[in-house]
């Protein structure tokens, strides 16, 4: 089933639930009025035969005529009248203690009512009242039976077909009303639905366009602050994240295909050398040898460089527990073997929430780039406070116009171009810091030589204070 026709048959079913629930509340209304006006005339004529031990007044008593049945016992009236103008009487006959029953005269030849269990009762205590349906020779009749003290119970009956005639004339009508209401329903389930559909049949052809031309840089029209509008706004938040991701792999193949051709071209000489072998001498086939093997690791290093920053486009980091105090004295005690440059440490504990071997690569490239560009025997300044890691060199620093290319990839300033590296250490260190909620800072220090500053998102805390580190030494 389509949107559409669910649409349709939600609406056109609520219209005709609504009429359907219309129409049986105006027929119960109508028939309790109907019912409770012949149950009020009843309650009101019994009034006048319920005086326990006293004759009811002479007005209800008919002059002349014979009551039908066993002779009427003192007390009970010998014919009852009808009211004035042949306004409607009712049927009365009168149940003694006994259980007998005792037609007055004055009401032709109706037959007498039954009685039933609870008018034997009700007569036998002389007190108690009941109203009650019965059909006594094909008509449906409203009784009510009055306890008249020691005389026993007063029946009354109303036949019912008057109300009964006006209670169907209702329910045709209503069937019909009922009928047309579902019609109606149909039409107005079908126009509702189509009304609705409306800008959803746009967002729809114009996401199908947009799928079909694979062009990120369209959007879906939003128009309005409706629940279609909201959507249309979100669908071109994810379009443009996918824009900036597509161009960011775009960026990433064409810039890491333009450095891998430098490396690759040496080799391909180097090799083509080395075919040759036997006519160069031996010091030259050892450097061209060395030369492979120094190109092999800048390729394998660019490789891995280029691995890790594609790693943008996956989920989420890790949430694990990442102690960066003892990541970055780890990485500390590997730039101290090295022995190039002497380090100055302060570092406080620090639990981050993340993945340790991003932040550990990050780490690492932070401190690899202080080493290179530190003089001999330079002193590197490295502190962690309150989450936020500073690594500070004494070398030349950065250029002005340097300074907002300094995490791009592939970006190198003009005095790095001689020395090794891709140009992707800073960037997979800006992509670690962004990817952990955190950021990153290049500057120039007070005194000379560049600072970096990286935060991998806010420290895990505890009572307003830091995590204690673990014991175990990274």
């Amino acid at each position: 089933m389509t949107l559409r026709a669910r649409i349709a048959a939600v609406a056109g079913l609520a219209v005709v639930l609504a009429v359907l629930g219309a129409a049986v509340t105006v027929y119960v209304v109508v028939r309790a009025d109907l019912r409770g006006q012949v149950d009020g005339y009843l309650r009101q004529r019994a009034q006048i035969f319920t005086g326990v031990g006293a004759l009811p007044p002479a007005s209800v008593f008919a002059r002349g005529g014979l009551p039908r049945g066993p002779k009427l016992p003192a007390g009970f009236p010998r014919a009852v009248k009808p009211p004035r103008f042949g306004a409607a009487s009712g049927y009365v006959q009168f149940v003694s203690k006994r259980g007998q029953i005792f037609v007055p005269g004055g009401q032709g030849s109706s037959p007498r009512i039954p009685s039933s269990a609870r008018d034997r009762a009700i007569a036998a205590h002389g007190s108690g009242r009941a109203l009650s349906d019965r059909t006594v020779k094909g008509t449906h009749l409203r009784v009510i039976t009055v306890g008249a003290g020691s005389l026993g119970a007063v029946v009354i009956a109303l036949p019912l077909t008057q109300v009964d005639h006006e209670l169907n004339e209702i329910l045709i009508l209503l069937a019909l009303v009922g009928l047309a209401g579902i019609a109606i329903a149909a039409v107005l389930g079908a126009l509702v639905a189509r009304t609705a559909l409306v800008p959803i049949a746009r967002f729809t052809r114009r996401a199908e366009v947009l799928s079909d031309t694979l062009d990120l840089s369209q959007r879906l029209d939003v128009t309005g602050h409706d629940e279609i509008a909201r959507l249309a706004a979100s669908f071109n938040r994810t379009l443009d994240v996918l824009e900036r991701s597509v161009q960011a792999q775009r960026h990433l193949v064409a810039d890491a295909s333009h450095e891998l051709r430098t490396p690759i071209a040496t080799l391909r000489g180097n090799i083509q050398i080395l075919r040759e072998a036997d006519r160069l001498p031996a010091e030259d086939q050892a450097s061209i040898q060395d030369d492979i093997v120094e190109e092999l690791d800048e390729l394998t290093s660019l490789v891995s460089d280029v691995v890790e920053l594609a790693r943008e486009t996956q989920t989420e980091p890790a949430n694990d527990a990442v102690h960066l105090d003892q990541i970055v004295e780890y990485a500390v005690q590997r730039t101290q073997r090295r022995g190039e440059a002497q380090l100055q440490v302060s570092l406080e504990p620090t639990v981050l929430r993340g993945e340790a071997d991003r932040i550990n690569r990050a780490v690492s490239n932070l401190l690899d780039n202080a080493r290179k560009w530190s003089p001999a025997n330079g002193t590197i300044e490295i502190s962690l406070r309150q989450g936020v890691l500073s690594v500070r060199d004494r070398g030349p620093g950065f250029q002005e116009s340097d300074l907002p290319f300094v995490f791009d990839r592939f970006y190198r300033a003009d005095r790095a171009r001689k020395l090794p590296g891709s140009g992707l250490g800073l960037a997979i260190v800006r992509q670690a810091a962004e990817a952990h909620g955190g950021y990153v800072k290049a500057e120039n220090a007070p005194g000379g030589g560049a600072r970096l500053t990286v935060s991998f998102g806010a420290p895990v805390t505890q009572n307003g204070r830091p995590h204690p580190p673990s014991t175990s030494t990274a």
